[in-house]
Order: C-alpha cells, then structure tokens, then sequence
C-alpha cells in the first residue's frame, strides 16, 4: 500500500507508534514535526529519511540544524512550519498528534489543502469543531479519528450509515482513580497519577485520564465529529478498556468494538482505511480477561468531566474554556504548584467567565487568553 504520511508530533506517545505502524506497513514518511526533543528527531529522520522536517520551538532550530546538516532534509520551525508540513500538496495523510491548541492551526491548514487528516489532536474539535467540521465539508476533507473511542464510534457506524444512531455509549477507564472520594484526593501526586492502568500515554493526557476530563474532552469531540447532541452520549465506566465504545440504533441494537488497549490499532485503521492490515500489536483473549465490568462516573467526585458535559450542553466558545483552563491546570499540577483537586475545581469555575461570539480561530484564541489568565488570578 503505497502512501505518503506526515506526522506532526512525532515523538510523542501517537507519533512514535504512528511510526511503528508505517514501518509494518512500508508507508513512505514524507514529514516529521517535533515541538523540542532534538535527540529522539533526528534518530527518526535517519531512519524514516522525510523530504521535510520541522522543530516547532524555535530555540532549537539552530542546533537542530547542525544535527542534521549531512542529509537531505528541509528543516522548518515555528507554528508557520507546522502549518506549511500541514498544508504541503505531497503531505499524503496528515496526522496530527500534537499536544494542545498549537493543533488547531495546522489542523486548519491541512483542511484548506485538501489533504486527509488523521485526527489524534483533541484540542482541534474541543476548541475548534464547529469551525473545523465546516471547513472540512466545504473542501470536501475526510477526517479520520484516532482516539481509541472515536476510532471504535466510527468503525461500529460503517455500514450502519442508513441507520438512524440513537446514541453513542463512551467508554472510559475510570482512570488510576476509580472508586476513590474527594478526601482520598487530596494527597494525589503527579507521580501516582501518572500510573494509568491500562494505557500507555503522555504525561498530558493520563493526568487527563485521571481527572475524567479526558473523557469530557471526548464527549466534546463525539458531538462535531458525529453530528450528535451531548444528550446522546452517555459515558461509561468500563475498567477493562477492552469495549473501546458502542453505537445504539433506534432499534436497541448495540454495536460494540473491542481489541486490547493499544493506540496502534485506531491509529493503523486511520492511516489504511477502508482496508485492514496486521497490526503490529497483540490480540485480544477475551478468556483470558474472564469477565468486562461497567459502572456509572462519579460526577460529584470527578468534576472535570461534569464541567466539559456543561460547557458543550452551552456550546460556542464554553468549551474552549474548559479545555484552555485544563491545559495550564495540568501544566501547573506536573510542576507541583496545584493541587490535583485544584484541577477540577478551577475548571468549573471557569464556566463562570462570559464567553460571547461566534466560533472563529480570533475568538478561540481570545477565549484561550481568557482562560489562562483566569486560571493565573486564581491560583
């Protein structure tokens, strides 16, 4: 299977398996984006051997340089570079597994190229889904999800696109957490919550996993991406992480996909659709897990999730907010300035901020400067 790939976030968590999957495949990595890990960069354009590259900090562009002065690399840097990799005519597929809002811009540029996206950014339809969906419908783009849920919501409608979906059923781990009060809380260090149970992610999204803010994140996406109303999305505890999500139809039906917990599965279905290869994973025994357990979410305890279930119930620019607030509490909370509860805290509180306008890149950028400085008067 013939097919050029970009990957912006190449050494993160996504875009290292990423490159796992386009070794098993024989795809041709056209172009790499890192934000600073020079080291882990260059040893991936030495195997991978990409026509561009970009190191988005510039302060790292110069030396970055000098590493790779011997190939025959374009080296780019900044948000202009993610955007212009983004946007090259010979991207192929653009995945984008960037970490924060720095992805909705280059997930935009992509959209205006007519360039398929690979979709693993959540921030970009968190933030930006009203206006990304648009934009993708009107240059006629096909978005692929690559969270495990999304990839799982998407796979269980092919074929069903006749059916009329009732609601989605999300899936959720329940994080390192599950079952635990406020109080017990209270002395939660960024080293504990960083040990997820199931899967293996960066720092970023397993303190979100912990918080269930992932899983509002989720639900925000669910509803751009498959053109539902939050109301239609019901969130499931499921601490097995086998069910990665379900589909009900108007006949009760339910449709569910299960494999084990490992990202390389909806990330190869988003780089080979419509076909299905070997993935370079294991596969599920459901013998050997025995029995799958599902349970309710504590919204009293795990209050992130209750603010991104408000914050897309009043849409607009609400759900920039809570993301916004999100990304700078867990920022703080790694360092040890805040609390873990503090993160949920602060993130409800938030939607006490007016947030007017229409969904545009100037307003969501203006919301996010909103959030942060909330979030910094606060703290």
């Amino acid at each position: 299977m013939e097919k050029n790939v970009t990957i912006l976030g190449s050494t993160g968590s996504i875009g290292t398996q990423a490159l796992d999957v386009c070794q098993a495949n024989g795809f041709n990595v056209y172009a790499l984006a890192a934000n600073r890990s020079e080291q882990l960069l260059e040893e991936q354009v030495r195997a991978f051997q990409p026509k561009r590259v970009c190191i988005a900090d510039p302060a790292h562009y110069q030396s970055f340089c000098t590493r790779v002065r011997d190939l025959d690399v374009e080296v780019l840097t900044g948000i202009d570079g993610l955007c212009e990799l983004a946007g090259d005519p010979n991207a192929g597929i653009v995945l984008n597994s960037v970490m924060g809002m720095i992805g909705l811009r280059p997930t935009l540029a992509a959209i205006e190229a007519g360039n398929t996206l690979a979709l693993a950014n959540k921030e970009t339809l968190v933030t930006g889904g009203e206006l990304v969906m648009k934009c993708a419908a009107e240059k006629e783009v096909r978005i692929f999800p690559v969270d495990s849920e999304h990839s799982a919501i998407f796979q269980c409608l092919e074929g069903y696109r006749h059916c009329h979906l009732n609601k989605i059923l999300l899936t959720a781990s329940g994080g390192p957490f599950f079952g635990m009060t406020r109080k017990e809380l209270e002395e939660i260090t960024p080293e504990r919550a960083l040990k997820h149970p199931n899967w293996s992610m960066g720092a970023k999204i397993t303190i979100d996993s912990a918080t269930l803010m992932n899983k509002g994140l989720e639900v925000i996406e669910a509803v751009h991406l498959f053109g539902v109303r939050p109301q239609q999305i019901e969130v499931v505890v499921h601490r097995e992480s086998v069910i990665h999500s379900l589909v009900e139809f108007d006949d009760y039906s339910v449709i569910g996909q299960l494999g084990v917990p490992d990202m390389k599965i909806p990330i190869q279905y988003a780089l080979t659709y419509p076909e299905r290869t070997a993935c370079p994973t294991g596969r599920l025994s459901l013998t050997d897990y025995g029995k799958l357990t599902f349970f309710k979410p504590d919204l009293e305890t795990f209050v992130c999730l209750k603010a991104a279930l408000e914050a897309i119930s009043r849409g607009g620019l609400y759900p920039t907010l809570v993301n916004s607030a999100n990304e700078l509490l867990v920022e703080l909370f790694l360092k040890g300035k805040v609390s873990f509860l503090q993160i949920g805290d602060l993130v409800s509180e938030v939607l006490g901020e007016r947030c007017d306008g229409p969904v545009t890149l100037e307003n969501i950028l203006a919301a996010e400067k909103q959030a942060r400085e909330f979030v910094l008067r606060k703290i």
